[in-house]
């Protein structure tokens, strides 16, 4: 007998708003970059215990690689797997770039910059109405987002590795909580200078 996945939701997130919501474990999140070159600020938390977290550190030391594709555990800092990205269609995405934030805005591009919208602000607004608190915000993934690493260990904010329709799938290993940022950033490329909506799917097993 064929089992028929349940649809949990569809929603399209605007640029620079958020989301947050459960899947339950063997369940399915898809992100649709709908236009491509979007960033997709993404934080993970067991569901029965938001301490245990997603760790970038963790996560890298793990698989031995710094970027995440198809195959790559998203560990906890209990070392837990939280989610495995089971298909990928853009081939790389980064985990070290940090969420921007309003002070960072600042420092890297300028007074101007100070008043501008930021994903922080986006994590903390939907991290509160969900019960978590600033503290709870810690490293992220950065979907579709394309950060090389520079020869001497540093970091550059690059043009986009997607494309309009590529899409990133997590299962989840547990209950999860999944806190998204749909990244507003207008001050490097990482957006394409323009942010866009993109889609989400989800989907019980």
């Amino acid at each position: 007998m064929t089992v028929v996945p349940q649809a949990l939701f569809d929603v399209t997130v605007a640029a620079g708003d958020g989301w947050l919501g459960e899947i339950p474990a063997g369940g399915r999140l898809r992100i649709v970059d709908l236009h491509g070159n979007q960033a997709v600020d993404t934080l993970l938390y067991d569901a029965r215990d938001t301490a245990n977290r997603y760790s970038a550190v963790d996560t890298i030391r793990a698989q031995g690689s710094a970027y995440l594709t198809t195959g790559s555990v998203l560990r906890s800092v209990r070392l837990d797997p939280l989610a495995t990205i089971v298909d990928d269609s853009c081939g790389r995405h980064d985990t070290l770039g940090g969420a921007c934030a309003k002070e960072s805005n600042v420092v890297r591009y300028g007074e101007h910059t100070r008043h501008q919208h930021a994903c922080r602000a986006t994590f903390l607004r939907y991290a509160v109405a969900g019960g978590l608190t600033k503290q709870d915000l810690t490293h992220n993934i950065n979907f579709f987002m394309n950060v090389p690493l520079t020869e001497t260990g540093g970091l550059t904010f690059a043009d986009g590795v997607s494309a309009p329709g590529k899409h990133v799938e997590l299962r989840a290993e547990r209950d999860i909580l999944v806190l998204i940022s749909n990244c507003p950033q207008l001050n490097n490329p990482c957006n394409g200078y323009d942010p866009t909506p993109v889609r989400l799917l989800g989907w019980a097993s």
